[in-house]
């Protein structure tokens, strides 16, 4: 796709527990400009002033200063956090904890020399599922749910006619709440519970478990899974759920087990298409509902 960079005036960003990404994104064809994109580490349990640091190395490219283009950006942020005001509520989350309290908004717009109100956010997973319902694996449905499994467990829903933010990684469950069972640090505490061993990441777990424990480890995911997306089910009464995040790489290992345990057989279940690509056009595009 040949277009340029003057006619983007949409930037949608992810922001995710160890990485920022941003892009130009196409908010016709919902699409990422792959060209632009842009992908930097961040140290989230750094300073403030480090996490802003990486934040404005990723997108401070991507900005045209031009008087016949007003660049806005869509961000995709994890929560807790006031998306009307741009103030970051993470504490105690294992990121952005120096960010507490802080308006993001206020900071971006100071270190972007860009006016303030050019700059929204939204909740990841809604991002998420917004990017799926455009051009992705929910397109054909309109009535959908996602989750992303990673870090943290995202949840939102379309059912009711718009995409919202359901939030149910702080649901009850078991003897804690539904997200310390279904994320990565799942995985790895149950790893070390079983094994003594740690892992650093559900991928390296993949290459240094027994058949055997990793086969154990998918069976218990899945039945935490599969009790978790019972209920959202039952409450939303979706066509299609999409599953994204890291931990959906691994669709491969759970995806069999996971459907047998699904009660209603009805919903039709589908791996993210876009990954990461689906956040950023999520975010991006809401400027096109304003």
């Amino acid at each position: 796709m040949n277009i340029k960079p003057a006619e983007l005036p949409f930037i949608g960003v992810d922001i995710g527990g160890s990485h920022i990404t941003a892009a130009h994104v196409d908010c016709k064809s919902y699409k990422v400009i792959d060209d632009s994109l842009m992908r930097v580490r961040v140290a989230s349990m750094d300073t403030a002033e480090v996490i802003f640091d990486s934040w404005v190395d990723a997108l401070s490219s991507l900005i045209m200063k031009d008087d016949d283009q007003h660049i806005r950006i869509g961000i995709a942020m994890p929560g807790p956090f006031d998306y009307v005001e741009g103030i970051s509520l993470m504490k105690n989350q294992e990121k952005y904890d120096a960010l507490y309290g802080l308006n993001v908004r206020d900071v971006l717009s100071e270190r972007l020399e860009i006016p303030r109100d050019h700059i929204v956010f939204i909740n990841d997973a809604e991002a998420f599922l917004r990017g799926e319902l455009a051009s992705g694996a929910a397109s054909d449905f309109e009535k959908a749910i996602g989750v992303t499994l990673g870090t943290g467990l995202g949840s939102t829903s379309s059912c009711k006619g718009e995409v919202v933010d359901v939030n149910r990684a702080f649901v009850p469950f078991q003897d804690s709440i539904a997200e310390e069972y279904i994320s990565t640090r799942w995985f790895l505490r149950r790893y070390k519970e079983l094994t003594g061993l740690e892992a650093k990441n559900v991928e390296e777990l993949l290459t240094v478990a027994d058949p055997e424990i990793r086969d154990q480890l998918f069976d218990e995911f899945s039945t935490n899974l599969a009790t978790f997306l019972n209920d959202f089910i039952a409450d939303e009464k979706p066509e299609v759920l999409v599953i994204g995040g890291n931990i959906a790489r691994t669709w491969d290992y759970f995806i069999n087990l996971l459907q047998d345990k699904i009660e209603d057989k009805s919903v039709v279940i589908r791996q993210s298409q876009m990954w990461e690509d689906a956040a950023l056009v999520g975010a991006a595009c809401t400027w096109i509902n304003k």
